[in-house]
């Protein structure tokens, strides 16, 4: 397996995650969504998360504390979202992150496909699995990868595990999003913030 190496390259092919968000309305228009796999399924699936996406985009609000904590360091940082414009957990996760990294100074959010990029997600498996969305978190100087968070809040991901041994997947997906909408991306926020500052001490 052929792993890849986060060069100063990848990072140039790398969207912000406006670039991100207004490639995937542009997609949506033409009746597609990012990847290899165009199912009608699974552009419907795309449009739906899309709309989350806005939701998100409209009301996320980072807590006090966690701007707080967050700026506690200057250490200059790459926010690396490895992710797919169709995914239901990216749609709750990423723009929440984009907002987090908003409230830091010296810090960018960078976004790339996953099915674009898989040498590089397979460094980032979760369950043998190539689950997204990832977030590796880099020394903006050296590119050292000082952490990695995802692909969901670990009391989701520990629900998650539990539900897929009992639950249809159409079942399990609507508990997924049920429990963000009661979360309100608090959980999201915490949970990052503690990747967060275990990357501060590498």
């Amino acid at each position: 397996m052929k792993i890849a190496e986060i060069t100063p390259s990848l990072l140039d092919g790398a969207m912000t995650y406006s670039q991100y968000y207004t490639m995937i309305e542009n997609l949506l228009h033409e009746g597609k969504t990012t990847g290899p796999d165009q199912s009608e399924f699974l552009v419907a699936y795309a449009k739906l998360n899309f709309q989350r996406m806005k939701r998100i985009q409209k009301t996320v609000q980072i807590l006090p504390d966690i701007k707080a904590a967050l700026n506690k360091s200057e250490r200059s940082m790459i926010w690396l979202c490895i992710t797919e414009g169709w995914c239901g957990d990216a749609a709750q996760i990423c723009g929440v992150l984009n907002a987090m990294a908003e409230t830091r100074a010296n810090t960018k959010f960078l976004v790339v496909l996953r099915d674009e990029n898989t040498a590089l997600i397979d460094r980032f498996l979760t369950n043998g699995g190539r689950a997204i969305p990832i977030i590796v978190l880099l020394d903006a100087q050296t590119l050292d990868v000082l952490a990695h968070w995802g692909p969901r809040p670990t009391a989701l991901q520990t629900l998650v595990n539990e539900w897929k041994t009992s639950l249809p997947k159409e079942e399990m997906i609507e508990k997924v999003h049920t429990w963000y909408a009661h979360d309100k991306t608090q959980t999201t926020q915490t949970d990052f913030l503690a990747i967060y500052e275990q990357a501060l001490l590498n």
